[in-house]
Parts: C-alpha cells; sequence; structure tokens
C-alpha cells in the first residue's frame, strides 16, 4: 500500500491530521496495518495511543494503555516550577507524585540546572514507561523510580524541596470525560469524594516528606480551586499562588508547609 493511499484511509477514519501524524511516523505500512489503525481511529482511540509517543513541553515520550497521555494542561505545572527555580531555588530535590509517562519529572529535570528527581506510582505499568522514558532522556542518574502508594505515609531518606502531582480528580461516574479518556486508566482518572480524594490524602502525606518553606505544585480540575485550598489549609499548608492555562483556567496550585 502507497503512502497516499495509507493517508487517504486513516483522514477517512480520523480526519487528516491524524492520517499526517500516523503516516509520518510510520513510513512504511501494510494494507493489514492501515486497516486496524483506521477501525482504533473510527472508535475513538487517541492518535498517541496509536503510534506510542506524544510530544510534551518540547521532548518526545513514549505513551501506552497503562499512563494517560501527556496534556499541554500539564505544561502549566511545569512551568510554574521552572519559573520558580529560576528564582532562587537552587539545586532541588524533586518528587513526583503519581508521574505516570514520568514527562512532568523528565520536563523538570531537563530544565532546571542541578535538579535530580524521584518519581512514585502505584501502577506497574506505568513504572515501566517511566523507566523507559527516565532512559530515553538519558536521566537514569538524576532520576529514581519507585512504585509506592500516595493514599499512605511516604517513607524517604531525605526531604524534598519541590512536591508535584498531577492526581486523578475526575469524580467517579462524571460522563463529561471526553472519548479518548476512556482509553487512559481509570485509576488515573478517577478519585472518590467527587473527586478529591487525591488531594485529601497528599495534604496529609506529604507533610512530612517536604523541607521547610518547601513548595507543592499541585494540577486541578475545572472548579476545584476553592475545595482544594480549604483541603491543604486545613492540613497546615499554606496557599502560595494559582497559575492559570492556556484557556485562561485556574490550573495549578502552589502551597508551601
Amino acid at each position: 500500500m502507497t503512502t497516499n493511499q495509507a493517508f487517504t484511509i486513516l483522514a477517512q477514519a480520523g480526519g487528516v491530521r491524524a492520517a499526517r501524524i500516523i503516516t509520518e511516523n510510520n513510513p512504511i505500512l501494510s494494507r493489514f496495518r492501515v486497516w486496524s489503525y483506521a477501525r482504533m481511529l473510527r472508535r475513538g482511540v487517541p492518535v498517541a495511543k496509536i503510534i506510542g509517543k506524544k510530544w510534551f513541553f518540547g521532548l518526545q515520550f513514549y505513551t501506552n494503555k497503562h499512563t494517560l497521555d501527556p496534556r499541554p494542561d500539564t505544561e502549566t505545572l511545569v512551568s510554574a516550577v521552572i519559573s520558580d527555580c529560576g528564582a532562587g531555588i537552587k539545586n532541588p530535590r524533586i518528587l513526583d507524585i503519581g508521574t505516570g509517562t514520568g514527562c512532568v519529572i523528565v520536563s523538570l529535570i531537563k530544565n532546571i540546572h542541578g535538579a535530580h528527581g524521584t518519581a512514585i506510582d502505584i501502577s506497574r505499568g506505568a513504572i515501566r514507561v517511566a523507566r523507559r522514558n527516565i532512559k530515553k532522556h538519558n536521566l537514569e542518574n538524576k532520576v529514581i523510580i519507585k512504585r509506592m502508594s500516595f493514599a499512605k505515609k511516604m517513607r524517604f531518606n531525605s526531604p524534598f524541596d519541590i512536591i508535584v502531582s498531577n492526581p486523578p480528580y475526575i469524580a467517579r461516574g462524571d460522563t463529561r470525560v471526553d472519548t479518548g479518556a476512556s482509553f487512559d486508566p481509570k485509576m488515573a482518572l478517577y478519585a472518590a469524594s467527587d473527586g478529591y480524594a487525591a488531594y485529601q490524602a497528599i495534604a496529609i502525606n506529604a507533610r512530612d516528606i517536604i523541607v521547610p518553606r518547601g513548595k507543592i505544585y499541585l494540577e486541578i480540575g475545572i472548579g476545584m480551586g476553592k475545595r482544594v485550598r480549604e483541603i491543604f489549609h486545613n492540613a497546615g499548608w499554606k496557599f502560595e499562588r494559582a497559575e492559570n492555562d492556556l484557556s485562561g483556567t485556574e490550573r495549578v496550585l502552589v502551597f508551601s508547609i
């Protein structure tokens, strides 16, 4: 099958942009593979899940069914941390809670001079993906991977200067997620307590693993800011500021201890 034939079939199934990305990443496509991809596109499978790649903060990451695909909204989280480190936090030790693909911790370590990181996730599949991406970006000596849950007390050899997290925050039973999200792991999307369970656990369990005046950066869903502020205030954290994403939506909250 020629590239033009493959492009036409894929464009009819999922649009010109999807067809272009798939054909550019697969210069040689068999007829079977093309029709398989076309069926996936018709089902709403995200292109990143089909080709196993997604760009985030100018870097390419491997992704699969065990992880959320990196999303542009989360770049707001990375930008907030980089901005603060440029303003005075030197050689920070960074913890990424619920690392998924590892896109956040990799982007931070790549862009902050002297930074070292630890990435944790409860999913064995996500750990394998994150480890692959850390190796891909030559950061094995700068990022440690641990399988660990944030739902209980976390133990490390020394505290962190910075903690980041894009936790699950969609309320269970919420049907407003887009079709693409249905192909992401449920444990990375949904949380109990109307979507706030992860924030409640992190607010309590992260207090003992951060240095005095250390900062935690959290991605939040639309309209969740007020309640997340209350959760962290009640756990003894001080609200520092909020950051909006490119659409003007409040997306990141920053607290200190």
